[in-house]
């Protein structure tokens, strides 16, 4: 029998159900509470936590404007209804400024524990990195819990804090479409690029808790050719935030990134040849597929998942946003999906935190500043969201 790779293999049953909201959660995440003494990485290695990250969750919007959760209900929801329109509500007085205020302690603490272990570790190629994510948060009950019993009670700070939740990110395309027909224009950034890229994620059974992100780029014959890696980021605080009155919810992260820069001539080869091996297929999720057998290279890389991304870039001194399209295929768990989303890059914030003797009154002036554009511009957008 001939052979067929996981992505294109077909079940038996020709109509699969419907992916739900605990299917999208990377295991890590369904198995797995965070606790600052644990190394903390999912089993393909996508996502990456520092022994110290912060998880946190929190609601903003409410009528009383004192983050009383006593007044808001939860109700079963589909991934497709994520995309929903909601009710057109007036935002009451100025969250982004209580938002600062609830995370600068844990931003500026996150911060100071990267420095201190970069500069420890003498980690020159490190790179923090914080950003913006846009989409729905979903919250999962245990199999303990009875989420029907939960939907018709009133929802309380505890019972959430007992709920699993992801933070899905697949906008609509009148959403991302809005975003660079009128948005851009309104922030005062300008046309960056436009990328086409492959990553091609590799495990490395020598780093079980990383993985190798090899972004590559088609050249005119057709073939994938390598032009940079670098490891996994690594998570140090994400904060997810329910913004009640808008359309959207709100995900701030910081992660730092680790450049590749101590491979051998024979490692940076073994993984050039994974590469070179890749045929192009515009038929499978993540638009490469592997001969049979050539997906591992000997018993130490194998390639666990593709994405391929086009994306629009926009930019000045202090944002970069990136509208991207997303085609991906875990080869883990052998699922795979497209999405849009939005990525706001926050530069000014970091390049202030890098600085040796910044006020914090300085990053939280410009957090302000920051989330005031985020929830004018990228929050306020029900007409938007169908």
């Amino acid at each position: 029998m001939a052979y067929i790779p996981p992505h294109k293999r077909h079940s038996k049953d020709a109509e699969s159900p419907t992916p739900t909201p605990e299917s999208l959660i990377p295991k890590f995440e369904r198995n797995v509470q965070l606790r600052a003494s644990n190394t903390k990485a999912d089993r393909s290695g996508r996502i990456i936590y520092s022994n110290y990250a912060i998880s946190r969750w929190f609601a903003v919007g409410l009528d009383d404007g004192n983050g009383d959760t006593s007044s808001v209900h939860l109700k079963p929801v589909s991934v497709e209804s994520v995309e929903r329109k909601t009710e057109n509500n007036e935002v009451k007085g100025s969250p982004w400024s209580s938002i600062a205020e609830n995370i600068l302690p844990d931003l500026l603490s996150s911060f100071e524990k990267v420095r201190a272990e970069t500069e420890c570790k003498d980690l020159k190629d490190v790179k923090p990195v914080m950003v913006a994510r846009f989409g729905k948060i979903l919250f999962q009950g245990s199999p303990s819990m009875n989420l029907g019993s939960v939907s018709k009670s009133c929802v309380t700070e505890t019972i959430l804090s007992k709920l699993r939740r992801t933070f899905y990110t697949s906008l609509p395309a009148a959403y991302t479409g809005n975003i660079m027909a009128e948005v851009v224009s309104k922030i005062g950034v300008d046309f960056a690029e436009v990328k086409d890229v492959f990553q091609v994620k590799l495990s490395d059974s020598t780093q079980p808790d990383s993985t190798i992100s090899c972004k590559c780029s088609v050249k005119d014959d057709k073939k994938l050719r390598l032009y940079k890696a670098k490891l996994s980021p690594v998570r140090d605080m994400f904060i997810d935030i329910s913004c009640l009155d808008m359309g959207l919810d709100l995900r701030l992260a910081l992660s730092h990134k680790r450049i590749l820069t101590s491979m051998t001539e024979d490692e940076m080869q073994s993984i050039k040849n994974l590469i070179d091996s890749a045929v192009l297929d515009p038929d499978v999720k993540g638009g490469l597929r592997w001969p049979f057998g050539k997906a591992t290279s000997g018993d130490r890389y194998s390639v666990v998942g593709i994405w391929h991304t086009m994306s629009t870039a926009y930019k000045n001194s202090s944002i970069r946003l990136k509208v991207r399209y997303a085609d991906r295929f875990d080869f883990i768990s052998t699922y795979g999906e497209d999405s849009k989303d939005v990525v706001l890059k926050l530069k000014g914030i970091v390049s202030g935190l890098l600085e040796q003797d910044v006020a914090t009154h300085a990053i939280s002036d410009m957090l302000k500043d920051n989330l005031s554009l985020i929830w004018r511009h990228f929050l306020r957008c029900e007409p938007f969201l169908t």
